[in-house]
């Protein structure tokens, strides 16, 4: 409709307004129109807030169900077992009823184990890392790289409000069961998956042999399998056996027929069609179904380890086919290895490269070590250092140490090239007499000898000790009788910190050194400069070589050039245990504690008043005293504050190494007389204090110390037979994961000799390291470090082909009945029966040379070598008394390079045991022989745990002529005996206990060599019978002895020396080759950079010229600067 005109006359309306009016009402409505529409809006408003409060309604329910539902599986996922608990009665019903399922699991799993022949025990859990107690220690909280602050996500909210919802319902629990403990929920911790289980799950366990090989693994350590790579140990369970022995098949067959005939006879009396028959069998035998019967279904325990893409179940007794990971960062996971692909096998084939480069630097090394000769000490005079050594020392030496003995012996005197041994052994094990014991040697032999100590503590505690030890020389001086010049005093000098070269006492000690006044020396760092010049140095002793730096033993690198080195250590550092562990270094460890030597009871909490007066008040009441060890200096005045408070009028002393002169050492000993009851101290004491009446140690913030120092000091209690305690005390905040593994593995490594545990257990968490100055880490880290020193083992052992040990001293046993006078190397260099006449070279310096060599030569090449330079030297013939003493002494040259350690007579007999001697060594023995077979009137014998002989009852086996070397074909298929031979069953690859049986057998046969000489009188059926023995029959009757031996050993001698020497001559031109071209590759580097850079200067310079940018055409080298002129 329009609207009508209007009606006022007076003013006149234009058409076309008008015109547009009627436009917009028609096109935007009328007023009447915009009120009726907008009535209409509101309504529809109002309808749609309806339907969106409706729909938000909807939203909000389906939400909440969501979010209900997504709480209740995250509750179910993180609260585990206990998920549905609600009461303090549903957790301990819980409890109990998963610690009774979990206990009948476990001895099913034991008895599975014991069948299997295993021994497994059972560990006590300990802490994951998803765990609130962090890292393996309670009440540790270990610093977090996580910021602080900022709005908490959904997911962080949900997170808390579960653990809101817990610790309600455990304070709960832990309220109503305070009268009684433990408390339940000292038995409730996270898996790993971050759920909480029973502590029961979450044992770990150990497992192995005995005498033989040990895993120790709890759930979630990483894990290296040699053919499936790292992966992580979730736990054990049973499962059925698939593969099954030939004895276990006829079992199975046999239990199955009972069973079918039980069920014919008894249930279907006797009518049973064949579809019966065959549906019996599927439900009873089939793939799925349920067979309780351990004979016709056997079962056995697994380890389960997951890889990152499959789950991989190992029997447990192959589990030595396992070792645990060590990486070259313990806090760097490794990544898990895939099953499926071959990415394991080529970390494997890259390890191997690098491990046959390292294994021909070790035999490189091996070579030159044998051009550096020194003069070596004389044997003339063992005899005095034994008997004095004897009578001096007011202990029984325990079995390790008699082997340390013979073995410093060995190689001080039966060697040319100068010794470089590690004794590793417990605090307090008898490492110091060992040292005494070489170093009195090296006196006696008109040599100084140096003792390097750490601290001044421990260097005066050595000065005091061996000044004590050679007091009482006077009173032995019937025993140097034999001496060309008997002293009569001997004296032992003191060089420390405070005695430099401007001193009076500075500059008389050093004068006394020069002269050789001083015949022992210790010291500590200052016995390292440069100002310091020894008359006649023949012995070095490193005490605690851990404690020095790289400058100070880059200053004993060139010290000890020509000079025998031997050094103690109770916790080796990572370099030096892997050295030891490569047989890069001689190595000789004290793992038997002294008598009546008691565990200490070690204790690892957080720092408590309660605890620090409960430990002194128990010490002092037994009359003891007690140590009180802080890190620094600066905390001292605090903890004698805290002591003092808790024991008023209590004796206090301190020492730190910051006091005067002396002022430290001064107050140790006066603590040590008894004047005062606690010693507050830093780690000055960590080595060479020594106070029995001190068996309570406490340790204040044991985390910020490293693991040897932490072990040193536990070791200066339980020196006499009381019962001593440890007590680390950690600040219960910001400890370092490290530091909480240093902690929890010092509180396990509690147990007698366990040095070497706690030196590799800080290799596991410290890492790899670097091996022969190349870094290595990245090739460790690739399949772990036990992985990776196997095969460098291995390689080694494959490039030398012939490792026979060589023998540095064979023991002839004086028989009488074989009348085997003619053996009397061990006093050739003696006045009384010379090898040499006096006659032949007059000169007694010359003829003592030339006995020494002839004495220590290692080959009979190299003592023909020797008997034409004297024929040479001193004319032709030889006296016929030196012939026959060459003869004799080429027999020692044979013997020492078989690996003969003791020659004697049983049963007219002629017994030569060998106990390095292995199967794979003996056929490649042969094979270098001319007729492929032992020398005629030689026998060979091998006990039976070294062939296979052991499983068919027999106590030995024997290899003679060629049947011999068909025997040996056989036996060596067996990857124990022979080579690297591949396995060729499921696990593939070597078989890593017959290799670690094979390390086991190598190092107990090194250290029956080593204590070889300690056999005396006749030769015993118990002395050779466990070993490998070469025989020659009839012995007894043969009229020249020597000679038939000659005969029977010279061939197998030549043969292994020309092996030997050609291994170590490839091996060095290898190194050589691959040095050079490794240079080589560095200089086309280098050039190619040279040439780039001189392009590039050319380019600039052309761009100079071109836009005239520089002075006189000058080059701007700089970036900004041609910008700039630009």
């Amino acid at each position: 409709s329009s609207p009508p005109p209007p009606k006022d006359d007076k003013k006149k309306v234009n058409p076309e307004d008008y015109v547009e009016l009627m436009r917009s009402q028609l096109i935007f409505g009328s007023d009447e129109d915009k009120k009726q529409s907008k009535d209409d809006t509101e309504e529809e408003e109002e309808d749609f807030r309806r339907e969106q409060a409706t729909r938000r309604r909807k939203v909000e329910a389906l939400l909440k169900k969501h979010d209900d539902k997504f709480k209740e599986e995250q509750k179910q996922k993180t609260w585990g077992i206990y998920a549905n608990a609600t009461t303090t009665k549903d957790i301990k019903r819980v409890e109990r009823e998963e610690r009774k399922k979990i206990q009948k699991e476990n001895a099913i799993k034991l008895a599975l184990a014991k069948k299997s022949g295993i021994n497994m025990e059972l560990l006590e859990a300990k802490d994951t890392e998803e765990d609130s107690n962090s890292f393996l220690l309670k009440n540790i909280r270990v610093k977090s790289g996580r910021s602080a602050g900022g709005p908490e996500s959904y997911f962080e909210e949900l997170e808390n409000d579960l653990e809101d919802e817990w610790d309600t319902l455990t304070r709960e629990v832990s309220s109503k069961s305070s009268e009684r403990q433990p408390s339940v929920m000292d038995d409730v911790m996270k898996d790993l998956d971050g759920g909480l289980t029973s502590r029961e799950r979450m044992r770990g366990i150990r497992v192995g042999t005995a005498g033989g090989w040990t895993l120790e693994i709890f759930p979630g350590d990483f894990l290296v399998h040699q053919k499936y790579g790292i992966g992580r140990f979730e736990k054990t369970v049973v499962r059925k056996k698939n593969k099954l022995t030939k004895a276990e098949v006829a079992a199975q067959t046999h239990r199955r027929k009972v069973i079918i005939k039980d069920w014919l006879v008894n249930e279907k009396k006797g009518n049973a069609t064949a579809g019966e028959l065959a549906l019996f069998r599927q439900e009873r035998f089939g793939k799925n179904a349920i067979d309780n019967d351990p004979v016709s279904n056997p079962h056995q325990t697994v380890l389960e380890i997951t890889y990152e893409d499959s789950i991989v179940h190992v029997p447990i007794d192959r589990a030595y086919r396992l070792s645990r990971y060590k990486g070259a960062d313990s806090l760097v996971k490794p990544k898990l290895s895939k099953v499926r692909s071959k990415q394991w096998e080529n970390a494997k084939r890259k390890v191997e490269e690098n491990t046959l480069q390292i294994a021909q630097d070790v035999l490189a090394l091996y070579a030159t070590r044998e051009t550096l000769v020194r003069k070596p000490f004389d044997p003339k005079y063992d005899d005095m250092v034994h008997e004095f050594c004897v009578k001096t020392f007011p202990y029984e030496p325990t079995p390790d140490q008699n082997t340390c003995f013979d073995a410093v012996g060995n190689d001080m005197v039966w060697r040319r090239h100068p010794m470089d041994r590690l004794i590793c052994g417990d605090v307090g094990f008898g490492k110091t007499e060992v040292a005494l014991r070489a170093i009195i040697r090296c006196i006696f032999n008109g040599r100084q000898a140096a003792l390097l100590a750490p601290t001044g503590v421990l260097a005066a505690q050595h000065f005091k000790t061996t000044v004590e030890r050679m007091s009482k020389l006077p009173e032995y001086k019937e025993l140097f009788a034999k001496m060309d010049t008997p002293p009569e005093f001997f004296f032992t000098g003191l060089l420390r910190g405070g005695m430099g070269k401007n001193t009076k006492a500075g500059r008389a000690a050093r004068e006394a050194i020069a002269n050789g006044d001083w015949n022992v020396i210790v010291g500590t760092h200052a016995l390292l400069g440069r100002d310091i010049e020894f008359k006649n140095l023949g012995l070095l002793v490193i005490d605690e070589e851990q404690r020095f730096g790289v400058k100070q033993k880059e200053r004993l690198k060139l010290i000890c050039s020509g000079v025998d080195v031997l050094t103690m250590s109770a916790t080796p550092i990572p370099r030096t245990l892997q050295m030891s562990l490569s047989g890069i270094r001689d190595t000789s460890t004290l793992q038997s504690p002294p008598p009546m030597r008691k565990p200490i009871q070690t204790q690892v909490s957080q720092v408590d008043d309660d605890i620090i007066y409960e430990a002194i008040s128990t010490e002092l009441d037994r009359g003891g005293q007690c140590f009180y060890v802080v890190p620094r200096i600066s905390m001292m005045a605090e903890a004698e504050s805290r002591i003092m408070e808790l024991f008023p009028g209590i004796a206090i002393i301190s020492a730190h190494g910051r006091m005067g002169r002396n002022m430290a050492e001064q107050n140790v000993a006066a603590f040590a007389e008894g004047n005062y009851q606690v010693l507050l101290a830093t780690t000055v004491i960590e080595n060479g204090v020594d106070i029995p009446s001190v068996n309570t140690i406490l340790i204040q913030n044991a985390e910020n110390f490293g693991m040897s120092t932490l072990y040193q000091l536990r070791g200066r209690v339980g020196r006499s037979d009381q019962q001593a305690y440890a007590y680390f005390l950690h600040s219960g905040e910001s400890v370092t994961e490290q530091a909480a593994m240093r902690l929890q593995a010092i509180g396990d490594l509690s147990a007698l000799g366990s040095g070497f545990d706690v030196a590799n257990r800080d290799l596991e968490i410290r890492g790899a390291g670097s091996l022969l100055g190349t870094e290595q880490s990245g090739e460790a880290a690739r399949v772990g470090f036990d992985l990776y020193m196997r095969m460098l083992k291995k390689s080694i052992r494959q490039l030398r082909g012939l490792d026979v040990p060589v023998v540095p001293r064979t023991n002839f046993l004086e028989i009488e009945e074989a009348n085997l006078e003619f053996f009397f190397i061990k006093d050739s260099s003696s006045s009384s029966s010379p090898l040499i006449p006096a006659s032949y070279i007059p000169d007694l310096d010359q003829r003592y040379q030339a006995e020494t060599s002839a004495r220590l030569a290692e080959s009979t090449a190299a003592l023909v070598n020797i008997t034409q330079e004297w024929k040479q030297t001193y004319g032709i013939p030889l006296p016929a008394e030196l012939q026959t003493s060459l003869k004799t002494l080429h027999l020692h040259c044979c013997t020492k390079r078989i690996g003969i350690d003791v020659v004697g007579i049983h049963n007219g007999d002629c017994i030569l045991r060998s106990p390095g001697l292995r199967p794979r060594h003996l056929q490649k023995i042969l094979e270098l022989l001319p007729q492929t077979k032992l020398p005629n009137g030689l026998r060979m014998i091998f006990p039976s745990r070294l062939t296979n002989k052991d499983d068919r009852g027999e106590d030995e086996a024997e290899f003679t002529d060629n049947k011999g070397v068909m025997d040996l074909k056989t036996l060596l298929q067996n990857p124990m005996f022979g080579d690297d031979n591949e396995d060729s069953d499921e696990n593939g690859g070597d078989d890593t206990e017959d290799w670690d049986a094979l390390d086991r057998e190598e190092a107990m046969a090194m250290k029956e060599i080593s204590s070889a000489m300690q056999l005396k009188g006749k030769l015993r059926k118990q002395d050779f019978v466990d070993h490998p023995r070469y025989i020659v029959p009839d012995f007894a009757s043969q009229p020249d002895k020597i000679h038939t031996l000659l005969q029977c050993l010279l061939p197998l001698s030549k043969a292994i020396y020309t092996q030997q020497e050609y291994d170590k001559t490839a091996a060095k031109i290898a190194t050589e080759l691959r040095e050079k071209r490794e240079l080589i590759t560095k200089q086309r580097k280098k050039q190619k950079k040279n040439e780039l850079d001189a392009m590039r200067i050319n380019h600039s310079e052309m761009v100079n010229r071109q836009y005239g940018i520089g002075n006189g055409g000058g080059i701007l080298n700089k970036p900004e600067q041609q910008q700039k002129r630009v």
